[in-house]
């Protein structure tokens, strides 16, 4: 008995913390901490259908034979959701008094799915691609969700950015935990991982139906429209003005600036997810196994996310259109230096470009987030975070198409990432600086 209560006692210090971390600062009264439980077992989930899938289409055969199944996963899985992904965020602006049943509907989905899969993983058939389908749906279905049930969550004491911000990191945390057990899993079998899943998102089903109440109010909710200029300025005036609503266009520059460069930054996530997934295969850096090459890039992409994820918190006192537009900058500088150096500083460059790709993302995405939550008025602030979400993950499909059709040569994708962010340079960064020297254009009417 004594030493079971000694075996226990690290456990139940360290989940004593977690809980105290999570519902630390009115988390816990307003129903906050229980979407950041929620989306640490989401994000786990995730990680061990990742595992599953990466053993199967990429690891277990050689590189020639995994580009083609790569590429049949993109057609079969990526393709669909490309023309999916524009409906999702409207779709579920029509059922915001089911949101508590569409995050349970799509954690579920993934539980029977990943069932499926565990059946076809040994084999790597062609019913695998469907269920995979499947899977990155409702995967995207609740991100959507979870960007507008968050402003519902919100203690008095915390802002959209720093609560963004603790649900994406426990998010990480998850992730990072997930990744080693789901390999562990691996080796007792290839449909392992999935069981795994399965146990995670049925957990995911019961807490999504916890959520408080009020995260299917609709009060005083309406369906934003992404524009700009004066069209957007006239329908907020004519809002204050206590008029006739003509669509509610409510979007400001800041926001569809804001849009753009998150989407340039987020089409280069993909591009580089696809692109040195094959190439560190084929040409290792500086001499390490394919293995330990994308290892090391894994873990300083993670790493940068996880810094950005970690510094979003101080946004709410700075201005958000500045860090976008230096994200941009930063993100052009080491894209660009990557592709000069290439042949001569590959595992640096390589390691640079994968760390600041996911410091720049997100940073840049909790910055969009206080954007949406300065300039958007509350009823139709959750609308906007669903639409802002699905461009954004449409922008990751087309990065990863991009990626993958790419020739293994190293400078040239770095090349072509760095063309992206030019991209964005090119669409956003004036916008966004302007408008952080005049200030914010619309008047608050949240």
């Amino acid at each position: 008995m004594a030493a079971g209560r000694v075996l226990r006692r690290p456990f139940t210090a360290a989940g004593r913390g977690i809980r105290r971390a999570t519902h630390a600062h009115g988390a816990g009264e307003s129903g906050l901490a229980k979407l950041i439980e929620l989306h640490a077992v989401n994000s786990a989930g995730d990680m061990l259908i990742t595992v599953a899938l990466a053993s199967t289409v990429f690891f277990s055969v050689p590189t020639d034979q995994a580009r083609g199944r790569v590429a049949l996963y993109l057609a079969v899985t990526m393709a669909p959701f490309a023309l999916l992904a524009p409906v999702v965020g409207p779709l579920l602006d029509r059922v915001p008094h089911g949101r508590r049943a569409a995050m349970a509907g799509a954690m579920l989905a993934r539980a029977l799915l990943a069932l499926t899969m565990a059946g076809a993983v040994a084999g790597g058939g062609l019913e695998l691609y469907p269920a995979a389908l499947g899977v990155l749906v409702s995967s995207k279905a609740y991100g959507v969700v979870r960007s507008a049930v968050v402003p519902r969550l919100l203690p008095p004491r915390i802002s959209l950015v720093k609560a963004n911000s603790r649900v994406t990191l426990a998010g990480l945390l998850a992730t990072g935990l997930a990744a080693p057990v789901g390999g562990g899993l691996r080796l007792i079998g290839p449909g392992w991982p999935l069981y795994g899943a399965f146990a995670l998102f049925v957990t995911g089903t019961f807490l999504s139906l916890s959520l408080p109440h009020r995260v299917d109010s609709a009060k005083g909710e309406g369906r934003a429209r992404l524009a700009s200029g004066e069209e957007g300025r006239g329908a907020v005036e004519r809002r204050v003005a206590g008029r006739r609503r003509p669509g509610l266009r409510t979007v400001g520059p800041s926001v569809l600036h804001g849009l753009q460069a998150n989407a340039a930054l987020r089409s280069v996530s993909g591009l580089l997810t696809f692109f040195l997934a094959f190439l560190l295969r084929e040409q290792p850096l500086g001499g390490l196994g394919p293995e330990l090459s994308l290892g090391v890039v894994a873990v300083a992409a993670g790493a940068g996310n996880a810094l950005g994820t970690a510094v979003g918190a101080w946004l709410r006192s700075r201005g958000p259109e500045r860090i976008i537009a230096s994200m941009l900058g930063l993100a052009l500088g080491v894209t660009v230096v990557a592709a000069v150096f290439y042949e001569v500083l590959d595992l640096i460059v390589v390691t640079a470009a994968a760390a600041a790709t996911g410091l720049c993302h997100a940073l840049a995405k909790l910055a969009l987030d206080a954007l949406i939550q300065r300039d958007v008025p509350e009823e139709v602030r959750t609308s906007a975070f669903a639409r802002s979400e699905t461009v954004l993950q449409l922008s990751w499909v087309v990065g990863g198409a991009v990626g993958i059709a790419l020739p293994l040569v190293g400078a040239l994708g770095l090349a072509v990432a760095a063309a992206l962010v030019t991209a964005g340079v090119c669409t956003a960064a004036r916008g966004l600086l302007r408008a952080a020297r005049h200030g914010t254009p619309y008047p608050r009417v949240a």
